[in-house]
């Protein structure tokens, strides 16, 4: 009914908090010194006083792009600045392992400065923004310092192009140092009650062409969300505000109306629960694929546009559709669309996005017992919030319906709230398993409105 790999995930992360990770994949370049740069534009969240472990940052304008470390890339100015591919700095063969054909690859890359969250992290979670042409791909890389002084390796958050011809897009298993690990797109420390945290970070991203061709990516944004939230069962309460009596209209797919069609995406429908709700949310934004882009997709089928969403966020290693920055950067490829991956402290956050016209893309776990009105448990799952009634419960477009028409939900606010930003609970046998602690997308233009602005700024966001 629902796509578990999400909080499978998770579950990995809280079982590895007594293990010893794996060995780290070497780094494709020499590591050089971390050297934290101050960053005076870096948008705070003034409302909590510092009282929130999460924050997220990113690259995304002029100055940004020119402060950071070029090695064969060029900064391209204008209504969207980012970066592209200027004069290669080499080239490398890159054997996929998703298909076995090793091919060499002309590179450059950007390198950023370091940046120091506010509060030492225990997770990070990368997304970025990017335009990748035929014949060419990037790679995301994070590498930071520890509390304790030493660095971490360059690990990969993601091998990723928005088609599936020249490269599959991948996460990369087996990160690890010994104190911290990469679990699909997820970085995480082994050992949270005595291992050293994240003190800060920067980020890499590797561009990649054909020899001798003229394309190049185009990378917009580069962040990530770094937190350190604590165990938890049970987080405190909330009383309805600004989003009460909003809601907003938002398409409704069922992932349900999809079972067994392209098993090769993760078992058909019944896993698509994070394509399904970001194709509603991409929908909502005005954004659709073209008739010649699912001119593959057998005619028979409903709503060709989710299977279309499934195919370009599957992640070959992770075999599934639920790798949180691969949705929200195939949001990106549609016409002057931003994603990113964050997390929020409380419906609270959510309801001014709501306000401001901002549906939401939120990851929860939960028993049947444990979310009235849903009809099922789920170890993992993703569903939009759309809205919130007058009396402040949670109105959401649920993809694990049984047809798009049954797809509007109203949940109770403090059912809701709880399975959504806890990072603890039980399943079913009585163990304890881990929770979300509020992983959500937030889809919205690369323009957007003086509100919506206003609105994302406040959660850091710019």
């Amino acid at each position: 009914m629902t796509d578990s790999r999400p909080a499978t995930r998770r579950t990995v992360l809280a079982a590895a908090v007594a293990t010893a990770a794996t060995a780290a994949i070497p780094s494709p370049a020499a590591a050089s010194p971390l050297t934290v740069t101050p960053n005076t534009a870096r948008i705070g969240r003034p409302r909590r006083a510092g009282d929130s472990t999460v924050d997220y940052h990113a690259w995304t304008s002029l100055q940004d792009w020119q402060a950071g470390t070029a090695e064969g890339t060029r900064v391209l100015a204008g209504r969207r600045p980012g970066i592209a591919l200027a004069a290669p700095a080499g080239t490398t063969d890159h054997t996929d392992p998703h298909t076995g054909r090793t091919a060499p690859w002309e590179y450059a890359t950007w390198t950023s400065p370091a940046h120091r969250p506010p509060v030492p992290a225990s997770e990070l979670v990368a997304s970025w923004n990017a335009h990748t042409p035929s014949g060419t791909w990037i790679r995301i890389e994070m590498r930071g310092t520890y509390t304790d002084g030493t660095d971490t390796p360059w690990y990969t958050m993601g091998i990723w192009a928005a088609g599936d011809q020249d490269i599959r897009r991948t996460s990369v298993d087996d990160q690890g140092d010994g104190k911290s690990s990469v679990w699909t797109d997820t970085f995480a420390v082994d050992d949270t009650s005595a291992g050293p945290r994240l003190a800060s970070y920067r980020l890499r991203v590797t561009l990649h062409r054909t020899p001798g061709t003229d394309a190049t990516p185009v990378v917009w944004r580069l962040g990530a969300m770094t937190s350190d939230v604590p165990d938890r069962f049970e987080v405190p309460a909330t009383e309805p505000g600004v989003g009460a009596g909003i809601e907003l209209d938002v398409p409704r797919y069922s992932q349900n109306v999809h079972i067994g069609q392209y098993p090769e995406y993760d078992n058909g429908g019944e896993a698509w629960c994070s394509p399904t709700s970001t194709q509603m949310i991409i929908e909502y934004w005005g954004r659709r694929p073209g008739p010649e882009d699912l001119a593959w997709v057998n005619p028979e089928y409903a709503d060709p546009q989710v299977c279309h969403a499934a195919r370009f966020t599957y992640d070959y290693q992770y075999s599934g559709c639920g790798n949180w920055p691969f949705n929200t950067a195939y949001a990106a490829t549609y016409p002057d669309m931003q994603g990113i991956v964050t997390r929020l402290d409380s419906l609270t956050d959510a309801e001014h996005l709501i306000r401001a016209g901002i549906p939401l893309i939120t990851s929860q776990s939960f028993l049947e017992s444990e979310l009235d009105g849903a009809g099922y448990g789920t170890s993992g799952h993703l569903m939009t919030v759309i809205g919130f009634t007058a009396d402040g419960d949670v109105i959401a477009n649920d993809p694990a319906s049984p047809s798009n028409e049954a797809v509007r939900h109203v949940y109770k606010r403090r059912q809701f709230e709880n399975i959504w930003l806890r990072t603890k609970r039980y399943d079913a046998n009585g163990r304890v398993r881990s929770g979300t602690g509020g992983i959500c997308y937030i889809l919205f233009p690369a323009k957007p409105a003086p509100s919506q602005h206003r609105a994302l700024r406040r959660l850091g966001i710019r």
